[in-house]
């Protein structure tokens, strides 16, 4: 199966479109509901850095028998250094974005976390491109 979602820069009201979505196509395909939560708590991750930090996005979502593989693309500012922002509670958020309760330096951490395989590519002044890869069998 395959999905895409565009994601729009500074549209707080959205985000999140693109990891309900899939979760509601998780539930239908997937019976441990702890690889749904953590596949969407990754995507939802993904969607608010780049509703909050690029200026648009695309979601491409790829599930097969035993695997999904999410890419979020985005065109921004991209990421300097990469290990520093992989920190948790590193953030670089405006304040506005953080007295919206986002922001708080946890999206790449989390994102890591969440899933199987976590690969990020980052060119400053170009963008950000993340691959999440989840294991849909338990062994």
């Amino acid at each position: 199966m395959h999905f895409e979602f565009d994601i729009e820069a500074g549209d707080f009201s959205k985000v999140g479109y693109a990891s309900s979505q899939l979760k509601k196509i998780m539930k239908q395909l997937v019976g441990d509901h702890k690889i749904v939560k953590r596949v969407v708590v990754a995507l939802y991750e993904a969607e608010v850095n780049v509703v909050a930090h690029a200026y648009s996005g695309k979601v491409i979502i790829d599930i097969n028998t035993d695997k999904i593989e999410i890419k979020v693309n985005d065109k921004g500012p991209g990421i300097p250094d990469i290990q520093l922002a992989m920190q948790e509670g590193y953030s670089t958020a405006s304040e506005q974005v953080r007295e919206m309760g986002f922001g708080a330096g946890m999206g790449l951490a989390n994102i890591k976390n969440n899933t199987d395989e976590f690969y990020i590519k980052s060119e400053v002044g170009v963008g950000t491109s993340l691959t999440i890869i989840a294991n849909l069998i338990t062994e």
